[in-house]
C-alpha cells in the first residue's frame, strides 16, 4: 500500500475549510479525496 502525497495547497484548503467550519469531516474528505479522518486532524494541529 503506498502513501498518498498531498500538495501544500490541499494541506492549506483543508486546515482553512475546517477552521472555518464551511464543512464537516467527512464533506473535506469526499471533497479532497482524503482517506482517513486524522490526517485532516494532523494538519489542523
Amino acid at each position: 500500500m503506498g502513501k498518498n502525497v498531498y500538495s501544500s495547497e490541499t494541506k492549506w484548503a483543508v486546515v482553512k475549510a475546517k477552521m472555518a467550519g464551511e464543512l464537516t469531516t467527512n464533506e473535506i474528505m469526499e471533497k479532497y479525496g482524503i482517506k482517513n479522518k486524522s490526517q485532516i486532524a494532523t494538519w489542523v494541529r
